[in-house]
């Protein structure tokens, strides 16, 4: 049983390899691409609309509004970051219905990467939003002592984010793949529709968490502690 579509190896050359992952995520990421231009094909900004672009409209509606509950200012700005994130993380989940599939959330190389651009865009939103010298003033307030603990805390939540989610998909992935194993037929149809569920409740919980750093990113203490005010009313909802 494989635990990582990294042990699926298509091609290999020396220390060179082309694994699950690789192919994969870029399948996946070709499906949303090539998805996303035929959807927004033929968008239109009268008021004879068709059946999917409304459906889109509301979709892009949602996203936003939980954007502004996290404590953003002006969602549409974020909305091309955290909407990406949450659809690739949501359709390498609902993804696994396909035969020989494997989600590349499941490797943790997958997951850091997601991770790693949540790191590298929180200081971008927040240098655009306060300028650099107010950005980087945000890590020595409210005494300079707090230098290294404010860049612990960036490392540790990117750290965070990363193993939450390599973990909670992974361990759904092997829960089916050892009740294929035991009793191959009712278990792992049950299994894989709460596996489903799950993927979608990560990537909203994933993207969720992303606003909530970019939040605190692009408004400084205060702006952090009004981003987890956020996010624990949207936990408690």
């Amino acid at each position: 049983m494989r635990l990582s579509p990294d042990q699926m190896i298509f091609w290999q050359h020396g220390f060179l390899k082309l694994n699950g992952t690789i192919v994969f995520t870029w399948g996946l990421m070709f499906v949303l691409v090539v998805g996303s231009t035929l959807v927004t094909r033929r968008l239109s900004t009268g008021l004879d609309r068709s059946r999917w672009q409304n459906l889109l409209e509301i979709v892009v509606t949602g996203i936003e509004k939980q954007i502004a509950d996290v404590g953003l200012r002006h969602p549409e700005k974020y909305l091309g970051f955290l909407g990406t994130l949450f659809l690739f993380v949501a359709s390498a989940a609902l993804c696994t219905i396909i035969p020989g599939y494997e989600p590349p959330t499941a490797s943790l190389s997958t997951t850091a990467a997601l991770a790693l651009s949540v790191l590298v865009a929180v200081p971008l939103f927040g240098i655009e939003e306060q300028g650099l010298r107010g950005y980087l003033k945000s890590y020595l307030e409210p005494t300079f002592i707090m230098l290294p603990f404010n860049i612990i805390s960036e490392v540790s939540r990117t750290l965070a984010l990363a193993v939450r989610l390599f973990g909670n998909m992974m361990s759904g992935a092997m829960i089916v793949g050892i009740l294929l194993t035991i009793t191959p037929f009712l278990f792992p149809i049950v299994m894989t529709a709460l596996g489903l569920l799950t993927g979608m409740v990560q990537a909203y919980i994933f993207s969720i968490l992303a606003a909530v750093y970019i939040a605190a990113g692009t408004r400084g203490p205060k702006g952090e502690l009004e981003a987890s005010t956020g996010a624990l009313n949207i936990r408690n909802r």
